[in-house]
């Protein structure tokens, strides 16, 4: 059996159940709703997929209607300009950032920010490695950016669902005073409900160029099992999922006006190493800061 779920296939007969499930609650439905549902554990995995596709739909909906064009713009333009897409989270939206920097099918010229680079580089204690705090710190940043080669042309993509702790604030409010477009993704629903951890009082974004919902609610998790804590946290899924959008609208972009987009090829297939490497050395540190350039290699 095969169901074609808005473009998801199902192809195994468990697939195929769940997604026969939330036909059965939602086909009835005119309009997406967010309504958290309660669960037994009987259900919960049906109302999760639930909860998760009303999510994707409705960011389909808002790139149909050109929700995201603007942030499709500044990174294709970034991309055309020989700029490099610097992108940025911390905790579990450290994800986000490694779905824009450095995988088959993103984009070659893309670069994360890490904070365990200050670890690396001896700029911090290993004590501070996992620690609520350290992503807290607003004064990571500076010495943060004076680690990589960011240019002019670069754009920042920064991802938070609470949009609150001192090191997205402050990151992004440094890439906007150096000129560089920021854009955010973020839970405005969390966001909205909690004050801000960086003295300047701000938040992601009250801060970013363009704004991104992830849609997320607030606390993150969307499932209610018995009168425990809730479970099913979304914003990392939804989030992969703009980081995609977002990759393939700038892709359509710079195709459509003659541009071949440096892409980057599964390194586990044949000829993905050597594409790469051929590509990835037009960029040299800004994508790899911690690998030595070629020439210094062959010396070594």
């Amino acid at each position: 059996m095969k169901v074609n779920f808005f473009n998801l296939e199902a192809t195994t007969v468990v697939d195929s159940l769940v997604f026969g499930r939330y036909f059965h609650h939602q086909f009835d439905l005119l309009e997406v709703n967010f309504n958290e549902r309660g669960a037994s554990p009987v259900h919960a995995s049906a109302d999760f997929s639930a909860q998760v596709a009303d999510r994707l739909r409705s960011l389909d909906a808002l790139a149909q209607a050109g929700g995201l064009d603007e942030a499709i713009a500044i990174l294709a333009r970034t991309i055309a300009d020989g700029g490099v897409a610097q992108a940025f989270g911390t905790g579990h939206s450290e994800a986000f950032a490694m779905e824009i920097a450095g995988r088959a099918g993103g984009f070659i010229p893309s670069h994360a920010l890490r904070l365990n680079d200050l670890v690396l580089t001896g700029a911090y204690d290993r004590s501070w490695l996992g620690t609520p705090e350290f992503e807290r710190r607003p004064d990571v940043v500076d010495t943060l950016w004076s680690m990589y080669d960011i240019r002019p042309a670069d754009c920042f993509l920064i991802a938070s669902n609470s949009g609150a702790n001192g090191s997205i604030v402050g990151l992004a409010l440094r890439a906007k005073e150096e000129g560089h477009p920021v854009i955010a993704v973020t839970s405005l629903e969390h966001s909205r409900g909690v004050e801000s951890k960086h003295p300047s009082g701000k938040r992601l974004f009250e801060v970013a160029n363009v704004t991104i919902d992830n849609l997320a609610p607030y606390g993150d998790a969307t499932i209610q099992i018995g009168d425990g804590p809730k479970v099913g946290p979304v914003s990392s899924i939804t989030a992969a999922y703009i980081a995609q959008l977002l990759t393939l609208g700038a892709v359509e972009k710079l195709t459509a006006a003659g541009t071949e987009p440096p892409i980057f090829l599964s390194a586990n297939i044949p000829g993905g190493d050597a594409h790469n490497q051929r590509i990835e050395a037009r960029y040299g540190q800004r994508i790899n800061p911690f690998v030595a350039p070629a020439e210094e290699a062959a010396t070594a």
